[in-house]
């Protein structure tokens, strides 16, 4: 297997796109394996004053840095309220979802390991 190369992207390279089950939010792949990443996916999410995500699990475990803004976030019945420079750790399968209350945007790095991830809405 060789070695990664190094990469470099901007700002202005990042695609953002809509996420399906989630009004509000969009994401945008920093790096991922198509980069040469070879662990790693880094993601930009942002949560539109007002919005939500419902409850859902992921099969992969996430790593956050939220950037911007305030919001909700719940995880497995418990409930927090991050801001900017907050760190969180949502294990693969754990039952969590976003709101955001404020009048602003909230946005958040995630990192996830590369490969599928299987996203299961749960059902109320």
């Amino acid at each position: 297997m060789s070695e990664p190369t190094h990469v470099v992207k901007h700002a202005e390279d990042a695609e953002y796109e809509a996420v399906g089950a989630a009004d509000g939010m969009q994401k945008g792949v920093l790096l991922d394996e198509s980069d040469g990443a070879p662990n790693f996916a880094m993601r930009r999410f942002e949560l539109a004053a007002g919005a939500s995500v419902p409850e859902h699990t992921n099969e992969v475990e996430h790593e956050q840095y939220v950037l911007a803004g305030s919001y909700t976030v719940g995880i497995e019945g418990d409930t927090y309220e991050v801001e900017a420079g907050d760190s969180l750790l949502i294990p693969a399968g754990a039952v969590h979802w976003y709101e955001n209350d404020s009048d602003e945007t909230g946005a958040f790095i995630c990192v996830v390991p590369n490969g599928d991830d299987d996203i299961q809405l749960v059902d109320e």
